[in-house]
């Protein structure tokens, strides 16, 4: 029998990635929900038409229903998806998280249990302008859509497959029945391609979970089938949070590539939160004296994430397997999110302004940038750019000063790809990308949610010395301290 080389390993994954990814969708990322002060708890449900458990009312108009496909990848594409789909009459997503560039999974109350219905499909997604991609995901969104609950619901998920692969979905650190777990040919049979599978129980533990595929993982999960669950206790506190969940993922796209290659293990280069890049994530808003919960879920292929928050120290409150008693807990600025983990965090937002959150592992800020390249740190190249200039006009040397404001000298780039994109920023050029948001903390918040570049009191930010100011204090800069 001969033996399996790398390259049919490679060429075997490849053409699941494109099974999975077979149909083109466009996915609209508009959040479904407005930024304003959080209710103390959830509205209670309107009533809805009640209908059999075996038939609930689907939660997408039956014309974006049919044509998902048969059993194989000869079966037609699945329906374009160019925007989200309207939650119809009597499912409900209220709730109280906030899911930045996100949405919150609809539901429907049918004889005392919530129904939900969960889409694994082909999608189209936009990491920021500039770089958009086909992946996979829920009900039309990477990750999907937060599904958001109170302990002790007895909760019943119609789970569809319009993927050209089998599936299955598992609800990690939940404790469910093992029948319920979601392992495919360990705990149930995968779902087909074209299948609907139910999956019912109860949310006995109140905390942060995640769900995702749990067949062909690494494809499936590298491509984007993840999302957040937020299980509320049965009794909350009284005071006012403003709760906001985060998923941590990471992507390969090479530059002008259409698609993420699932494949890969060690050179990450999309590093992002709720899947998109900075400066495409929408920012976390607090008045002042807010008390705030960051919920993070890392579901990367392979790297932990190191969150550092500027401006405030936090505590660790909760992780996957629960809550951290008020005397275990410390004070920190940086939390470390390790793959397959949930951590929370608080804090109060008494210090006013605009304050990053981001990824610490340093290249994890910046957008497609490839490991392999030589170091021209201190090389002096500008003989030899002068030269390669006049042969190719419009080149830039790359690295002799570090890589700080390339991303803002509009360097040819290939399609669809955004190396050294950063943002603009109040006082010029940021030059972050990737995993990274910002927390915006105003004395008020204006009805839109996100209040714009922090004001600064006079006096208040760094300025340019003075030579007056130089001679007062006795400072030479051309002096050796």
């Amino acid at each position: 029998m001969s033996g399996v080389s790398r390259r049919d390993v490679l060429a075997a994954g490849a053409a699941l990635g494109s099974a999975l990814l077979s149909g083109r969708a466009r996915a609209q990322h508009d959040h479904d929900h407005d930024h304003g002060p959080e209710p103390e708890a959830p509205a209670p449900a309107a009533p809805a038409t009640p209908a059999p458990p075996s038939a609930p009312a689907p939660p997408t108009p039956a014309s974006d229903q049919g044509g998902h496909g048969g059993h194989g990848a000869s079966g037609p594409h699945p329906p374009p998806r160019r925007t989200p789909r309207p939650t119809p009459p009597g499912w409900r997503d209220d709730g109280t998280v906030i899911t930045p560039n996100g949405a919150r999974m609809p539901w429907r109350e049918v004889d005392g249990v919530k129904v939900f219905h969960i889409v694994a499909e082909p999608i189209v997604h936009t990491f920021v302008e500039g770089l958009t991609v086909e992946c996979v995901g829920y009900n039309g969104r990477t990750p999907g859509p937060t599904i958001e609950v109170t302990q002790g619901d007895r909760c019943r998920f119609y789970v569809t497959n319009r993927l050209f692969a089998e599936t299955t979905v598992h609800w990690h650190g939940l404790l469910v029945p093992n029948g319920m777990d979601g392992v495919g040919g360990l705990t149930q049979p995968s779902i087909p391609p074209g299948e609907t599978f139910v999956y019912e129980f109860t949310f006995d533990n109140a905390g942060t979970f995640m769900y995702h595929a749990h067949f062909d993982e690494m494809t499936q999960i590298a491509l984007g089938l993840m999302g957040m669950i937020v299980v509320h206790p049965r009794r909350r506190p009284p005071r006012r949070v403003r709760d906001y969940a985060l998923m941590l993922h990471e992507w390969r796209v090479e530059p002008g590539a259409a698609r993420p290659n699932p494949l890969e293990m060690l050179e990450f280069n999309v590093l992002t939160m709720n899947s998109r890049v900075f400066p495409g994530t929408e920012p976390l808003v607090a008045e002042r004296g807010d008390l705030v919960r960051v919920r993070l879920g890392n579901l990367s292929v392979q790297n932990h994430h190191p969150i550092h928050l500027h401006g405030f120290h936090f505590q660790l409150v909760e992780t996957d397997g629960g809550p951290v008693p008020p005397s275990a807990r410390w004070p920190l600025a940086t939390i470390l999110v390790p793959v397959g983990t949930v951590r929370v965090f608080e804090f109060v937002a008494d210090a006013p302004g605009d304050w990053a959150m981001h990824c610490h592992m340093l290249h994890h800020v910046m957008n497609q940038m490839g490991h392999d390249l030589p170091n021209m740190v201190g090389a002096q190249a500008a003989a030899a750019h002068r030269r390669i200039s006049a042969l190719v006009p419009g080149y830039m040397g790359m690295g002799q000063d570090g890589m700080s404001g390339m991303g803002e000298a509009h360097m040819p780039v290939p399609e669809n790809s955004i190396p050294m994109k950063g943002g603009a920023g109040p006082f010029g050029f940021i030059d972050m990308g990737g995993m990274m948001t910002i927390v915006k903390v105003r004395d008020r918040l204006p009805a839109s949610g996100d209040p714009g570049w922090y004001q600064h009191p006079p006096g208040t930010v760094a300025w340019a010395a003075s030579p007056a100011e130089l001679r007062r204090d006795g400072i030479d800069p051309d002096v050796q301290p």
